[in-house]
């Protein structure tokens, strides 16, 4: 598998190469982009200047939703080092924990608030993209337009979702304009790119396109580690009067890989010294590649309709259906064996999901005397349907001074083979209410949801769940002339789960709640947001993983508190750009079950995070142009184990970029982890720990035509 992509992205990069002297696709960043899900008012700096649907279903302003809400836009995204990924698009947003489980090549992992969130938190264009188990959706950065955080809970809008907050990305759609565009790239471990994104419209200007894909392979950090991954993604846009647009779009991915290894490794050895190794080399490979399989396949279809009443009542539908087919078989590290010697397990699965999604809703705005009134009403479905089969095998371990490849694997022995269908309908309502500079939103939403489990084991059998639950939101703000917007509100969250316990039965639903309060800046005398926020978040019915079991236990585990607080800045100064995020965390279990002791706090959580970007553009003379980036991003220590007797230390990281823009191309070289420092991202465990991304730089040149 190694020489197939090495071969393939070589051909690639030439014939890009060639695309890029000699005139051919290209496009060019900057376009404003007409969405249904967010709206560019003013070009900023991340989020300054814009209106985001992501907080309120509604195009309004950041300001007047009453959450903290961040929003990477495309600029940051070309911009950041390490954005390959979407958990890497993530690094400098407050309030997110992303890459908790180190490198790794076929899944993002982050977490929102202290709460992991890339399973029910992870939605596209305003609809989920659920995922539970091994059934994960993956998304390649290069498709979108921009990336939204709403932070705290969602379920008064979107149903089932994760208590600490979701991400939401936004896809690239047609523009209207002709565009053309290409780019290539290479890091230092031989992983290179090439991609493209085209668009063009009608002469009767009613109908516009999009085609956007790239192709991407090479090695990895991990020795012996390699992918070859292609994705695809077009949309077309019609028009047919000036009161009626419709989108049609669909994507497909294939990935193939050879896993990374850098996570799942023991406390000591990756956070501390083991006597006789010293630390497991970050780049060591405990499986074997002669033995690795990893097989994607994944597609979207669907369509945004959008129709305007009477100027002031629209009505619009989005749906989707998306499906993922993911084949792997690996092996893993399961701690100590002997004095050098690491215990390994084999793990497999085949994995088949299922996922229909539709939002209808209506919007408008009217007036009650002094009072007016941006409301909305909704009617959204979800139907998930899961599939799989796991299996799991001792094996021989593997030393780590030493490494063995090459010998046999037992068979793999099914311990878990089931289907699972979940239909969930959910009726929702929001007033947003201006008097004057005073804002009000109140949100009502009820769910119903019907969960079927079909245990194929032996000693399996059919069980069924049905639920339901109201959810809400209220929030005030106070809109000041001189740019701040102070604000409260209480938000709860409901969330089914799908995680099966040891009877074989499904875990009750989560239940969640917060409060928040925090002021929003916006100044007149330069482009920027400047977002500062307390909240205390009670998550209930939370379901973990036992330590230490294999394969994996799951049980229900207690109630998490987390009181908290965030100050994100996102500056554009004149030549300067700023990034600014600080997030202090005080997690605490509050009631527990089994071997969780109360008053700890969870594991992966640090209590500190920070990050600072400053990027400056040459604005004149011989160097014209040129711009100069670099950042810092601080992980505070936390626990890896339910004791607190384990701790993972801090790390401090630095980023660097350098490009170079003129006219219609660009260069740029990119640098996440400048001083390649080692460290643990976070442990699940004190057998389950992950490094952190070593230096990777990244060579890209682009062109648009």
């Amino acid at each position: 598998m190694t020489t197939m992509p090495r071969r393939a992205i070589t051909t690639l990069l030439l014939a890009t190469t060639s695309l890029v002297s000699t005139g051919g696709l290209a496009l060019g960043q900057d376009q404003l982009l007409l969405l249904d899900t967010i709206t560019v008012e003013a070009a900023g700096a991340g989020g300054a200047g814009l209106t985001t649907s992501s907080g309120s279903k509604l195009a309004i302003a950041v300001a007047r939703i009453p959450q903290s809400v961040s929003v990477v836009d495309r600029e940051q995204l070309d911009a950041l080092p390490g954005t390959a990924k979407l958990d890497e698009t993530l690094r400098y947003t407050a309030g997110v924990n992303a890459g908790t489980y180190g490198t790794d090549a076929d899944t993002d992992w982050y977490f929102i608030r202290g709460f992991q969130a890339e399973q029910t938190g992870m939605f596209l264009d305003g609809l989920p993209l659920y995922q539970t188990g091994f059934g994960t959706f993956l998304n390649d950065p290069f498709l979108l337009d921009r990336v939204e955080v709403l932070k705290g809970p969602a379920s008064a809008l979107y149903g089932g979702a994760n208590v600490g907050g979701i991400v939401n990305m936004v896809s690239k759609r047609p523009t209207g304009e002709r565009l053309r565009y290409t780019e290539t790239g290479i890091n230092n471990f031989g992983n290179a790119y090439a991609g493209f994104d085209i668009g063009d419209v009608n002469e009767q200007g009613n109908a516009s396109y999009r085609l956007t894909g790239k192709v991407s392979g090479g090695g990895w950090e991990t020795k012996d580690a390699d992918n070859l991954r292609g994705v695809l993604a077009g949309s077309v846009m019609f028009e047919p009067t000036d009161a009626t647009s419709i989108t049609l779009y669909g994507s497909y991915m294939r990935m193939d890989l050879d896993h990374t290894s850098t996570g799942f490794l023991p406390y000591e050895g990756t956070a501390i010294d083991r006597p006789g190794v010293g630390r497991i080399p970050r780049d060591f490979n405990y499986g074997d590649p002669g033995q690795d399989l990893y097989d994607r396949r994944q597609a979207t279809i669907g369509y945004e309709l959008e129709h305007d009443l009477n100027g002031d009542w629209t009505i619009k539908q989005n749906l989707r259906y998306a499906t993922v087919s993911l084949n792997e078989e690996y092996l893993y590290a399961g701690g100590w064996a002997g004095p050098t010697e690491l215990s390994r397990f084999g793990f497999g699965h085949d994995t088949d999901v299922r996922s229909f999604n539709a939002d209808t809703r209506i919007e408008g705005t009217f007036d009650t005397g002094p009072l007016s009134h941006d409301v909305l009403l909704g009617l959204d479905y979800k139907n998930y349907f899961i599939d799989q089969e796991l299996g799991f095998s001792f094996a021989s371990p593997i030393d780590v001074l030493n490494p063995v490849y090459g010998v046999p694997l037992p068979a793999l022995s099914t311990y878990r083979d089931d289907t699972i269908a979940m239909q969930q309908t959910g009726i929702y309502a929001q007033d947003q209410i201006s008097f004057g500079p005073l804002i009000a939103t109140l949100n009502g939403r009820y769910d119903w949801v019907e969960t079927q489990l079909d245990n194929q084991m032996p000693a399996g059998g059919l069980s069924t769940s049905s639920q339901g639950a109201f959810t809400g939101r209220i929030g005030l703000g106070y809109e000041f002339d001189n740019g701040f917007t102070p604000y409260v509100s209480y938000a709860t969250s409901f969330n089914p789960s799908l995680e099966v316990d040891d009877n074989g039965g499904l875990f009750d639903a989560e239940t969640g709640r917060q409060w928040e309060v925090g002021v929003k800046y916006e100044p007149d005398f330069f482009d920027g947001l400047v977002t500062a926020s307390f909240f205390n978040i009670t998550r209930g019915n939370v379901v973990g993983t036992v330590p230490g079991s294999a394969p994996a236990v799951r049980a229900a585990i207690g109630e998490v508190n987390i009181k908290g607080a965030e100050l994100e800045a996102q500056i554009n100064a004149g030549d300067f750009k700023i990034l600014g995020g600080l997030t202090y965390l005080d997690a605490e279990v509050t009631t527990a079950t089994g071997t969780v002791p109360v008053g700890n706090t969870p594991v992966q959580i640090p209590k500190l995070t920070a990050s600072l970007w400053v990027d400056y553009t040459i604005p004149e003379g011989m160097l014209q142009g040129v711009s100069i980036g670099a950042g810092i991003r601080y992980l505070g220590a936390s626990w890896a184990d339910e004791a607190n007797a384990l701790e993972v230390p801090a790390a401090a990281v630095v980023d660097a970029a350098l490009r170079y823009e003129r006219d219609d191309w660009g260069v740029a070289l990119k640098v996440s982890n400048l001083f390649d420092t080692s460290y643990v991202a976070s442990c699940l465990s004190p057998t389950s720990c992950g490094y952190g991304a070593g230096r990777t730089a990244t060579l890209s040149i682009h062109k648009s035509w």
